[in-house]
């Protein structure tokens, strides 16, 4: 039996998710990538390499400058390679979110 009271999701329009992008600061943005990242490294940093430091620095260029293909391809690249690391990166909280933002905006 249909409800009679409309859902107030039932009127939203997810074509429109795109203009959310626009209503970030960058300096914002760059500054919460810049926070998240640094606070990863703060748990992880002691037991990085070269190679998953490297890695890691791609992934916050990426991501800092919304690059939505570079993100996708350095997040392939560090579970590939650096599979312990991804693990950390997705069970990070301020990261996860971070990436989780940018994926729902369409980076």
């Amino acid at each position: 039996m249909p409800c009679s009271t409309p859902s107030p999701i039932s009127n939203a329009r997810f074509d429109t998710l795109h203009l959310m992008a626009d209503k970030i600061p960058p300096d914002d943005h760059a500054a919460r990538v810049h926070e998240s990242f640094d606070a990863l490294h703060a748990t992880v940093g002691d037991r990085l390499d070269d190679s998953s430091r490297a890695a890691v620095e791609r992934l916050r260029t990426a991501a800092s400058e919304k690059d939505g293909a570079a993100l996708r391809k350095q997040l392939t690249e560090l579970r590939e390679s650096h599979g312990w690391l991804y693990k950390e990166l997705a069970s990070h909280p301020q990261v996860a979110t971070l990436l989780d933002e940018l994926a729902l905006l369409g980076f």
